[in-house]
């Protein structure tokens, strides 16, 4: 279950990167060494501690640390006092967010404790975050894991309740060198970065909320995603350990009377049954992020049917394809309708499909009846496999 969410702070946060190379390319100047901005940006995610110990490797200075770190910070301070925070754009939202819905949040940056402090002090998001850690305070800085590591730590948390932001390929290392997912901030300021080791990569926060949050947490960690829930259902993608259950369903005869494609799968061995639907969440869940979900009693947990939409190609046109179908003993009462509803809902609303299309045996005068109770018109009559159907649409604004 995700828990904590781990925020870098340069880049993530904030837009500083620009600022920290400017301060770096001011330092040497005084110092008559002459760099461009490509010099500074290859450190992006390790401390200022590392970076100016290898500029007086790299340029043979013979400043001692200190001195180079006090010339560094007084660049630094002239910028900021000129430039002030420039917080990235829907970051500071996305903090009160995640903070009303109830996860503990942290800072893990490379950034001194007196730089995190100043920042989450002028744009006022302290008491969101329970922890602010920086990587002065760890042996090893960004690739290494540590400072997320001691940031889970303080939060009370494992590794495999986290997720981590972060805008630099060393961040993103370090995450991964944590065991923690990240998610990949693209962002210009903060140069060229190998974010290829994300789980996910973003170019913004406009869009991102919770629910992203879970999704990617999910995602990474072969959870099922729940796709959404109504008053009494939750519809979300079955789960390996739920295909004896659903199974029994394609089973009996009410379920697959006017299902061909639910009858052949049903003489299905249940370990061929469970092979296949791993291939279907790798497949079809993973890359096409929907397919046909669960239908989970919120009561109980129960599977009591299945919904979603598939993609076929029909009458020489490439459709997606609902589907539905609820065990006999849960039918008229109007799950059947709560659920398509949904799914109809998440599938034009999050996922922005167009059309949907349902292909129903004329015979099947429930199915029908449920087709035209949630929006669904009469197209005209098609075959597929030899077996007639009514074919029924609907679009994403009807």
């Amino acid at each position: 279950m995700l828990k904590g969410i781990i925020f870098d702070m340069d880049g993530v946060i904030i837009d500083s990167e620009p600022s920290h190379a400017k301060a770096a390319v001011n330092t040497l100047e005084a110092l008559g060494v002459f760099i461009t901005l490509d010099y500074p940006y290859r450190f992006i995610g390790s401390t200022t501690k590392h970076m100016l110990k290898t500029m007086i490797e790299d340029f043979n200075l013979s400043a001692s640390e200190e001195s180079l770190n006090e010339l560094y910070n007084k660049s630094l301070a002239a910028l900021i006092q000129e430039e002030g925070y420039t917080p990235v754009p829907y970051v500071v939202n996305l903090i009160q967010h995640l903070y009303h819905k109830g996860y503990s949040l942290a800072i893990a940056s490379s950034s001194t404790p007196e730089e995190i402090a100043a920042v989450t002090e002028a744009l006022q998001i302290s008491s969101y975050f329970t922890r602010l850690v920086s990587g002065a305070t760890v042996q090893h800085p960004k690739p290494a894991p540590d400072v997320f590591l001691k940031a889970v730590s303080e939060l009370n948390l494992n590794t495999g309740e986290c997720i981590i932001l972060e805008d630099s390929s060393n961040g993103v290392k370090a995450a991964c060198a944590a065991g923690i997912p990240a998610v990949g901030l693209i962002n210009p300021n903060s140069g060229n970065q190998d974010l290829s080791q994300a789980a996910i990569l973003i170019e913004g926060f406009e869009e991102i909320d919770a629910a992203f949050f879970e999704k990617v947490y999910n995602r990474y960690h072969n959870f099922p995603v729940i796709i959404t829930e109504t008053d009494r259902l939750i519809i979300k993608e079955i789960a390996v350990e739920d295909i004896p259950a659903l199974m029994d369903l394609y089973k009996n005869p009410e379920i697959n009377f006017y299902l061909p494609e639910i009858q052949k799968a049903s003489l299905d061995l249940t370990e061929t049954a469970i092979e296949k639907h791993r291939a279907y969440i790798k497949n079809m869940y993973h890359f096409y992020d929907f397919g046909l979900w669960g239908i989970y009693l919120k009561e109980t947990g129960e599977l009591i049917g299945q919904c979603g939409i598939e993609p076929h190609q029909q009458d020489k046109e490439d459709i997606l394809e609902l589907g539905y179908l609820i065990a006999p003993n849960y039918q008229h009462f109007g799950y059947a309708t709560e659920a398509v509803t949904a799914a109809l809902q998440y599938s034009f609303n999050c996922l922005a499909v167009n059309k949907i299309t349902a292909l129903i045996a004329p015979e099947n005068k429930t199915s029908l009846h449920i087709a035209e109770k949630t929006g669904f018109k009469l197209e005209g009559s098609t075959s597929k496999a030899g077996v007639a159907y009514e074919k029924y649409s609907i679009l994403r604004h009807s």
